[in-house]
């Protein structure tokens, strides 16, 4: 699979990304399975993973600023 910013190769890794989810809440994801590009960095994560991770947000109380909370839970 190629990058869609720069062309390069994308790899499976394994890491902690943050979701906006309002105005003033953070959701930092950790053990995210995701695709990184070896030349920019960029990340792309697969229709299933960020379904998953929509469900993981909407379960978030609407108080918190920040929270974290582990995909594979």
């Amino acid at each position: 699979m190629k990058c869609q910013i720069c062309g390069g190769d994308l790899k499976p890794v394994v890491t902690d990304l943050p979701f906006k989810v309002r105005e003033n809440s953070i959701v930092i994801v950790k053990g995210l399975p995701a695709r990184q590009c070896e030349n920019c960095q960029e990340y792309l994560l697969e229709d299933s993973v960020m379904a998953r991770v929509d469900a993981l947000l909407e379960k978030i109380g609407t108080t918190a600023e920040l929270e974290v909370v582990s995909f594979a839970a």
